[in-house]
């Protein structure tokens, strides 16, 4: 499958009617509020892919698709998806991405042992790609635990960063656009002041505390609760979940999750912890609290979109700085995938299956929300 580079993105956008005549859906490997993603095996090589499905919606408008499009062709590195192909039907838009050893959690949960120093290994990863990006003008702006997929299904498989539909190629180094998923946005972004690369080093820092742990360094009942607990810094060490993992790991976790982004650490920096470039990560098998706890807390069920009463997430104020906001969100415990579009006089909420207007689901796509 060939890639044209060409400017314009429609021009590479391969026709479909049902797109189970080029591919054998597998297994679902993960979901969100406007689009699913498969393990699919492209039936004229045998090869193996993470499909992107991408519902068309009134609500997410081409120039994110295109955005996504536009960043995965500027850039590569050997832990960022590549893009292979787009085909769009209809209904929807696919993305053919190299990535088909599934997602990180149900990595952890799989197998039966695992170790501070395994938890290190993927951060590293996830460090040396998202400095790559930084240098290259990229801010992600969504990282999460659900955006990082392994390449192969091998034991010994890469991790890869994907979804980059929010990122940002950056201007002057400065943004104002409040996006990204609550549970691990940083604080700035909450409260609603220019904001740096230093956001996605806060989002791995959230990652990192929860493959030491298998809960969220922030959580509440409510929304305004949660942003407000972010907003604050506020987290701890919880005993007896922290009690096995080393001070190095928390100390390394803590200039992540630092509130000024000005002494947050950076990617290079936290390369250079010895968590991550030393022998500070032990080895004590610490399976059997994480994965209960990510069990609990990030079971796939409550990873899928759903639907909650309107108004039971409350909105930005209309009198927000930025013209038009819109803020991706994915709460745990059993929270539903929803999106906000902020305009500067209004705000409005939908959710793909029961607010929007209502779309047939085509019927080359094996699943819904």
């Amino acid at each position: 499958m060939g890639r044209k580079e060409v400017d314009d993105t429609r021009s590479w956008k391969k026709p479909t009617n049902n797109i189970r005549k080029t591919f054998i859906f597998m297994e679902a490997l993960g979901s969100g509020a406007f689009s699913e993603v498969f393990l699919v095996k492209q039936r004229t090589t045998g090869k193996l892919f993470a499909l992107k499905c991408i519902k068309k919606s009134p609500v997410i408008q081409d120039s994110s698709l295109e955005n996504e499009i536009a960043v995965l062709k500027k850039i590569k590195h050997e832990n960022i998806v590549t893009l292979e192909d787009i085909y769009e039907s209809a209904t929807h838009f696919y993305l053919v991405m190299q990535v088909s050893g599934g997602e990180l959690f149900d990595r952890i949960l799989e197998r039966g042992v695992y170790t501070e120093k395994d938890a290190s290994v993927v951060i590293r990863q996830v460090l040396a790609a998202v400095k790559y990006l930084h240098e290259n003008g990229i801010v992600h702006r969504d990282l999460k635990p659900e955006n990082l997929l392994y390449l192969t299904p091998e034991e010994n498989s890469k991790i890869m960063i994907t979804d980059f539909g929010l990122s940002k190629m950056e201007q002057n180094g400065i943004m104002s656009t409040a996006c990204g998923t609550p549970g691990y946005v940083a604080p700035e972004v909450l409260a609603q002041k220019p904001y740096s690369k230093a956001v996605d080093c806060w989002s791995i820092g959230v990652i990192t505390y929860i493959l030491l742990c298998g809960y969220p360094p922030f959580y509440e009942e409510t929304e305004s609760k949660l942003f407000e607990k972010i907003k604050e810094g506020y987290y701890e060490f919880e005993s007896p979940f922290w009690d096995d993992i080393s001070e190095s790991a928390k100390d390394f976790i803590s200039h992540l999750l630092e509130k000024d982004p000005n002494e947050r650490f950076t990617c290079e920096r936290a390369l250079r912890h010895p968590w991550i470039d030393g022998n500070t990560a032990l080895h004590r098998d610490i399976y059997p609290s994480v994965s209960a706890q990510i069990q609990k807390n990030f079971a796939k069920s409550k990873w899928r979109v759903g639907c909650l009463p309107l108004g039971a997430l409350e909105p930005f104020p209309a009198q927000m700085p930025v013209a038009a906001i819109y803020i991706q969100v994915a709460l745990q415990f059993g929270r539903s995938s929803w999106l906000f579009y902020v305009s500067s006089c209004s705000a409005s909420l939908q959710c793909c299956s029961c607010c929007a207007p209502h779309e047939e689901t085509p019927h080359e796509l094996p699943c819904t929300g």
